[in-house]
């Protein structure tokens, strides 16, 4: 059993793929071919953005993004602690310092009571709080009516982090027309991944769209040789933009296999786990399926079981970020982030994608009710 199985999506479109790379070797457009026009096109007309601007990878979309909204020396960026070390690396990179804040123990996506602290903190500290970076962990969206309401009071942008939730729905909003800029990851193993690095960012703001396009190539200007600002190199390569062309022609699909997998899951382990929770008006795009053992249970000895089983399982994330050497030196809440740290030493991921047969399916269940 494979936890993450692209073989599988492979074997469905391999015609379409290989005729499109083909495509691409014919008419020798290497960068910025035109493949790479087509695929923003249809990612705005998935997701409803105005522009979609695609780049090397899920971390550089997320610097341009705060390239694009002019962060620097002084500024306080406020971020999760308990996500993938993305989310937060890129600040510094410009001068300005994260700020972590704690995770909701239910969503496991930012808490907006400690975002306030954290914001109250870093002016405290002589900062400037600018930018929130919100994430939509494991697929599901934020409390983006909580976090909009905090940003606007503040006077702050938004970015919403969805490397994993591209393809997820908060109150009738599809990821991508949320934030001031949303940003996403085709890295392989996510909900619409390519075969190799690959990002874009998603915003309604036709200056930001321009810079943007300005700075994913090195601040180019209207001359090749006459560079504008200082950019960076982070265009998608042609051939990974034929690629989610087709990838995507299928995504809404995969998407509602996804939720199908999800669904049986937690209808048949919610009794003996503490399941995914999805607030009401949301849908994930389910790049993780995580849970979490009840009181007295162990997550070594259920996935030492598992593992014994023949059913593969995954930690996202062990460490919070702020309790990693690179970071440990960045502001906290000052009430500390006791819900990140709790969870990140709980929870375990299931096998997880649009291909989990139902004989997989019931494989993973059997095994769980088994050992728990």
């Amino acid at each position: 059993m494979q936890f993450i199985d692209l073989a599988a999506q492979q074997l469905r479109i391999k015609d379409k793929i290989d005729a499109r790379i083909a495509q691409v070797l014919e008419h020798g457009g290497y960068i910025m071919g035109p493949e790479v026009g087509e695929l923003e096109t249809a990612l705005s007309a998935f997701c409803g953005a105005k522009h979609s601007l695609t780049c090397a990878n899920g971390t550089d979309a997320l610097l341009l993004a705060l390239m694009a909204l002019n962060v620097r020396t002084g500024q306080a960026v406020l971020c999760p602690s308990f996500t993938f070390a993305a989310t937060a690396e890129v600040v510094p990179s410009l001068g300005a310092v994260p700020v972590f804040v704690d995770c909701d123990p239910d969503t496991y996506n930012i808490d907006p009571a400690s975002l306030e602290r954290g914001i109250a903190h870093a002016k405290a500290l002589g900062l400037k709080p600018t930018v929130v970076i919100s994430v939509d962990l494991f697929g599901l969206p934020a409390d983006y009516d909580a976090i909009e309401e905090i940003v606007v009071s503040e006077g702050l942008k938004l970015i919403s982090d969805s490397a994993q939730g591209f393809g997820g729905v908060y109150k009738g909003r599809q990821s991508g027309t949320i934030g001031d800029f949303c940003t996403t990851s085709f890295f392989p193993a996510k909900p619409l991944g390519c075969y190799g690095d690959g990002g874009a960012l998603f915003t309604e703001d036709d200056e930001a769209a321009e810079l943007i396009k300005s700075y994913r190539v090195h601040g180019k200007g209207g001359h090749k040789y006459d560079n504008q600002r200082i950019g960076m190199n982070s265009r998608l390569d042609t051939l990974q933009a034929a690629i989610l062309c087709e990838k995507l022609a299928i995504f809404a699909d995969e998407l509602e296999r996804r939720n199908a997998v999800a669904q049986r899951y937690s209808s048949a382990l919610s009794n003996i786990l503490t399941t995914p929770h999805v607030p009401d008006g949301l849908v994930s795009s389910w790049a993780q399926y995580t849970v979490r053992p009840r009181e007295g249970q162990s997550r070594e000895a259920i996935m030492e079981s598992l593992k014994t089983a023949g059913v593969p399982t995954a930690v996202y994330y062990p460490l919070p970020l702020h309790m990693q050497t690179a970071y440990k030196g960045f502001p906290t809440d000052p009430n500390g982030l006791p819900v990140s740290e709790e969870i990140a030493a709980k929870v375990f991921s299931l096998p997880m994608h649009p291909y989990l047969t139902a004989q997989d399916q019931d494989k993973v269940i059997s095994a769980l009710h088994d050992c728990v």
